[in-house]
C-alpha cells in the first residue's frame, strides 16, 4: 500500500504530466463517439488501443509524455514479427497498417488537446500495401442475380428489395440496414441515407428497385412486423412508425450485416451463380457501371458518399477499357 508521501508524489506527477495513457485513450474514444463514428468503428479502435496500452504498460510507461518514437517503432516491429499476436503469427500488412493508423490518430489527438507538444507517432510508417482493385460484376451478372425468380415468399421479397437497393443506390450494407421508413420517399424516388459519421445524403432510386421495395413494403414487411417474437416494433394492427427499420428479420427485428451477406449467398446458391460476391461488390458495380455509362466522377462521389474524390478515382482503373473506348471515339487524332 503506498504511503501518504508516495500518494502525494503520484498526484503531483499526474498534475504535471496530465492524464495517464488509459485516461487519454478513454477521452479519445469518447471524442470519436461524439463525432458520430459508428459503434463498430469505436469498438475496433478500442481493441487496437488496448493492445497498444498493454505493450506500453509492459515497458513501464504510464503517461503520454513518456512514450518515444523508439517505443512506437518497437510496437510496430512487434506487429510485424508476431510477438504481439496471441497466436505468435505476424499480422497481415493490412491489419498492421490499420493498427498503426489508429496509433497515429491517437497521438495526433493528444497534440491537438495540448497534452503533447509533438507526436512520437508522426513518422511511424506502415507496411506498404499492394494496390487492389475492387471486385466488380458485369452488367449481365447483375441482371442474372436480380432478374431471375428466387421465390415469392416473404423473405424472398425482402431479399430482392434489399439487393436491388444495394445495387440501384450504391449503398453500404450498414447504410441499407439503417434505413427507416421515414427515410423513403417513393413518390420522388429518393431515399435519405446515413453514411459514415452519420453524414446524410439523398440518393435516387431506380424504377426497378422502387417497384421491388414497394412490393416488399406492401406484401412482405407486414408479415414480418407482426411476428409474435417482434420486440422492436409495434404489434399487429398498429400503423408502422416512421422510425421503424425498413428491413426486418423473420422475427420482426432489425437485420445485421452478417444476415445480408448470408442471404445474398443463399440467393446466389439458389440461382446456381458461378461467381462469389459480397454486398460491397454491388456498391463497386454500381459505381463502375455509372462511370461506363458516362457519369462524371464528382457525381459518383456524391452518390457514394465519399469524403474525397481520390477514393472514387479507383473506379477509373476498373473501367480503363471503357475509358480507352471513350478516348478513341472522342479524340480527333486517336
Amino acid at each position: 500500500m503506498p504511503t501518504d508521501a508516495e500518494g502525494t508524489a503520484s498526484e503531483a506527477r499526474a498534475a504535471a504530466e496530465g492524464p495517464d495513457l488509459r485516461t487519454a485513450v478513454g477521452r479519445f474514444l469518447r471524442g470519436l463517439a461524439a463525432a458520430a463514428y459508428s459503434d463498430h468503428t469505436v469498438a475496433a479502435y478500442r481493441r487496437d488501443l488496448e493492445q497498444l496500452l498493454a505493450f506500453l504498460d509492459e515497458a513501464g510507461l504510464d503517461f503520454p509524455a513518456s512514450v518515444t518514437r523508439a517505443h512506437l517503432r518497437g510496437y510496430a516491429a512487434g506487429l510485424g514479427d508476431g510477438s504481439l499476436n496471441p497466436d505468435r503469427r505476424p499480422y497481415a500488412p493490412a491489419s498492421a497498417a490499420r493498427k498503426l493508423s489508429v496509433v497515429r490518430q491517437f497521438f495526433s489527438f493528444l497534440v491537438d488537446e495540448e497534452l503533447l507538444a509533438v507526436s512520437p507517432a508522426a513518422d511511424l510508417t506502415a507496411p506498404k500495401l499492394p494496390r487492389r482493385l475492387p471486385q466488380v460484376m458485369t452488367q449481365q451478372e447483375v441482371f442474372h442475380l436480380l432478374d431471375e425468380d428466387a421465390g415469392e415468399g416473404t423473405l424472398e421479397l425482402r431479399d430482392l428489395a434489399l439487393i436491388e437497393l444495394l445495387y440501384s443506390c450504391g449503398l453500404r450494407a450498414q447504410e441499407v440496414l439503417d434505413l427507416r421508413l421515414g427515410d423513403l420517399d417513393l413518390t420522388a424516388q429518393e431515399i435519405r441515407v446515413r453514411g459514415k459519421r452519420r453524414k446524410e445524403r439523398m440518393v435516387p432510386i431506380g424504377d426497378v428497385a422502387r417497384d421491388a421495395l414497394m412490393r416488399y413494403l406492401e406484401e412482405g414487411r407486414p408479415g414480418l412486423r407482426s411476428h409474435p417474437e417482434n420486440h422492436e416494433n409495434s404489434g399487429e394492427g398498429e400503423s408502422p412508425r416512421w422510425d421503424e427499420p425498413v428491413f426486418l428479420t423473420k422475427n420482426g427485428n432489425k437485420l445485421a450485416t452478417s444476415d445480408v451477406r448470408r442471404r445474398l449467398h443463399r440467393r446466389l446458391e439458389r440461382l446456381g451463380a458461378a461467381f462469389e460476391i459480397s454486398p460491397h461488390t454491388l456498391r463497386h458495380s454500381f459505381a463502375t457501371h455509372l462511370l461506363e455509362g458516362g457519369a462524371d466522377l464528382r457525381s459518383i462521389q456524391e452518390l457514394l458518399g465519399h469524403a474525397s474524390l481520390r477514393t472514387t478515382q479507383v473506379y477509373t482503373h476498373v473501367s480503363a477499357a471503357h475509358l480507352r473506348g471513350v478516348y478513341r471515339r472522342a479524340h480527333p487524332r486517336s
